[in-house]
């Protein structure tokens, strides 16, 4: 998803001068209006900019008037004014109404490159403000990117949009949520949507990095590092460069190796395995994984200084048990990949169906893919039904119901809906005061903020 950007002057040749600037600093979705009230319709007709760039001096509307009209029609769209007069008055005034910054002719490219990422971005961290207080759920500019990811979940559609609103920025991604979430699916989705699509994605499963080979895997090395005839290797940064380097279960990378990780990080370069040679790069990081990096680091197993850095966006994937909506919109999506020839309304037998509602899913979309596949093996093209899932699967609902019979005669209550009555309970007698509440349960107060969220308590 590209940012759109609308560049309004009376002067045709200027803007086509701005325009060549813009595409040169990676902006390619650029229009021009040499016509102030054109672009004024524009904004009335529903049409939607990240950013306009505004002369002050036009015939029929000024620049002051149509950031006005701009801000009324369209207050997402952040204005940066550009004039031929260096007017300290009328910088004000500018920024009193609404604009973002106030440039003055000729604009350099250098300061273009300065100014629209920072405009882009308070544009982005507003959005993300405006999608958390509304109720309504916000739609998709671009779709596709997210398609392979099938929810139905009101909690699932504001985590996308949230992650679409992410990737047209540069900012490192955290995601986190329990193994089988589908954190890369996430992960690949943000890159997709993302300038970057065209470029690499590079996903690292860091538990599995060694650290005697930590540095040759990452910033490879020189012809002859190790040996006389070692031919030169690209590392993973190197390869990995204008695009998205993944980092899966970055909880589990060794502390030592969280330093040289930050350092790359910060600087955005490094030096290759026997070389002092220093190669810059351009990368976008996206970060998961699924251990509590709040208790990590308290434990001190995590750097508190690489966590704030890989934390410029957050997204908590909810567990399969707090979205039941989606288990069979799954597993009609699953079904129809490994039994296509299956009548969609005779897949699943109503028993078997009522045993996946019932069962926890500790596995989460991984787990429930997996068995669906073994599920359609054993029926052999019929109905799947109880006898085709995990003994496990089949008598818990049995095991449930005897023990609450007996002893409540209700049934029992799921762990997850125990633990969000006893937080929110917590919550409110503590007057919603969200630290103290953290520290009564013995949560991070991270870990309790992403749990009301989940609640959808503010």
């Amino acid at each position: 998803m590209s940012n759109r950007i609308i560049l309004i002057d009376d002067d045709h040749d200027y803007l086509e001068l701005l325009a060549g600037k813009l595409r040169d600093l990676g902006y390619p979705d650029v229009r021009l209006a040499d016509n102030p009230l054109e672009a004024a319709a524009a904004f009335e007709q529903g049409e939607l900019f990240d950013l306009a760039l505004i002369d002050m001096t036009m015939p029929d509307m000024d620049g002051m008037a149509l950031l006005d009209h701009i801000k009324n029609t369209s207050p997402g769209t952040e204005c940066i004014m550009v004039t031929a007069i260096n007017e300290a008055r009328t910088a004000v005034e500018c920024l009193r109404r609404g604009a973002y910054d106030y440039l003055v002719k000729p604009v350099a490219k250098d300061v273009l490159a300065l100014t629209l990422p920072r405009a882009l971005e308070r544009k982005r961290l507003l959005d993300i403000l405006d999608l958390e207080k509304s109720h309504a759920l916000a739609e998709l500019i671009d779709p596709a990117p997210f398609a392979p990811i099938i929810t139905q979940a009101p909690v699932m559609r504001r985590l996308l949009k949230e992650a679409e609103l992410h990737a047209a920025s540069n900012v490192p991604v955290l995601i986190t949520g329990e193994s089988g979430t589908g954190k890369e699916l996430l992960a690949w989705a943000i890159h997709q949507a993302s300038p970057r699509a065209r470029h690499p994605f590079t996903p690292i499963n860091m538990a599995s990095v060694s650290a005697t080979l930590f540095e040759a895997e990452f910033f490879g090395h020189a012809r002859g590092a190790f040996t006389g005839a070692a031919a030169a290797r690209t590392g993973f940064l190197e390869h990995t460069h204008q695009g998205t380097l993944f980092l899966d279960e970055i909880g589990d990378l060794p502390l030592e190796l969280q330093g040289k990780l930050l350092r790359v990080l910060q600087e955005g370069e490094f030096s290759r395995v026997g070389s002092s040679e220093r190669v810059r790069v351009d990368l976008r990081f996206i970060a998961a994984t699924n251990e509590n990096l709040d208790r990590m680091m308290a434990r001190k197993a995590f750097r508190k200084d690489l966590y704030y850095r890989i934390r410029g966006g957050w997204l908590h994937l909810p567990p399969l048990r707090e979205r039941q909506e989606d288990i069979s919109l799954l597993a009609e999506a699953f079904l129809s990949k490994y039994d296509p020839a299956a009548h969609a309304g005779r897949r699943i037998t109503p028993a078997a169906q009522e045993a996946l509602m019932a069962y926890a899913w500790p596995g989460n979309v991984r787990e429930l893919k997996s068995m669906l596949q073994s599920a359609v093996n054993l029926a052999q093209g019929k109905p799947i039904d109880l006898a085709h899932l995990p003994e496990h699967m089949r008598t818990l609902p049995r095991r449930a119901a005897a023990p609450a019979a007996r002893h409540t005669g209700q049934s029992l209550r799921p762990l997850a809906d125990v633990e969000k009555e006893h937080i929110l309970s917590v919550y409110r007698q503590l007057a919603q005061n969200k630290s103290q509440a953290a520290k009564v349960l013995g949560l991070g107060l991270n870990t309790l903020r992403r749990k009301l969220a989940g609640y959808g308590v503010e």
